[in-house]
């Protein structure tokens, strides 16, 4: 029995070796560094140039204020009256607005330093203006999105607001 146990380690031991040398270095980003910018997927890009929300909201629709998009395409399980929906519709169409040009300042900030970073004429003091740049058109987009948010709680009344979380699945 030691023997066949001997014989047994002795041919397995080599094969745990082989195994573990045959890693995968493979990146989960393989295939993105064909994109135009790297950072953003060609989703990413149409939500932002269309003042899509980017899911920066969240804070604001998690816990239960309702967002304008959702509100509109919702309007009649919430019964908005006619001021109600003029009133939504003015805020979406603003915030929209916002959205689309923080989020076109999102795109050329990561552009360039898409373009900085492939020249090779980026350093790491002129990392920091970028990602600044970046980072307040960000600002900028998420401020748009939660701000509107803010005015649903003004225009909608208790019972509507909890009505839009019954029907987007939010429980509380």
């Amino acid at each position: 029995m030691k023997r066949l146990m001997t014989a047994l380690i002795a041919i397995l031991m080599p094969l745990t070796a082989v195994a573990e040398s045959a890693h995968v270095h493979s990146s989960p980003y393989a295939g993105q560094e064909h994109r135009p910018i790297k950072s953003l997927s060609p989703e990413d890009i149409a939500e932002l140039e269309n003042g899509g929300g980017w899911g920066l909201a969240k804070a604001a629709e998690l816990n239960g204020i309702p967002g304008p998009s959702h509100v509109l395409k919702m309007k009649d399980d919430l019964d908005l009256t006619a001021e109600q929906e003029e009133e939504v519709t003015s805020i979406f169409e603003h915030m929209r607005s916002a959205a689309v040009s923080a989020g076109k300042g999102l795109i050329a900030g990561e552009r360039a330093l898409e373009t900085a970073f492939r020249e090779r004429s980026i350093d790491r003091d002129g990392l920091w203006e970028y990602l600044h740049r970046i980072e307040a058109s960000r600002a900028k987009l998420r401020y748009a999105h939660l701000a509107a948010h803010l005015e649903m709680v003004r225009v909608l009344s208790a019972a509507q607001i909890d009505r839009y979380n019954e029907l987007r699945g939010y429980s509380r």
